[in-house]
């Protein structure tokens, strides 16, 4: 399993009905609208790096009213 964090960047004022949005996508763990210089924090999980850059992500960003993603691969998968 690949999870990462994709920070997101929204139209004003549209944070909390994208990050609902969000949270119904396949590959979605959470989805929460915070404050800051981006506006959502989703965290995603696919099988494999291919699946999470060339399915998981784009249905990300092809939510209405994104206007910039950065994706954050997460590195250690240390649980608790």
């Amino acid at each position: 399993m690949v999870e990462a964090f994709v920070l997101i960047q929204t139209e004003v004022g549209r944070a909390e009905v994208i990050a609902k949005q969000l949270a119904g996508l396949t590959g979605v763990v959470s989805a929460e609208y915070v404050t800051g210089p981006y506006d959502v924090v989703v965290r995603v999980t696919a099988n494999s790096l291919d699946e999470l850059k060339s399915t998981v992500v784009p249905s990300v960003q092809q939510v209405a009213g994104i206007t910039r993603t950065l994706t954050c691969p997460i590195a250690d998968g240390a649980r608790p």
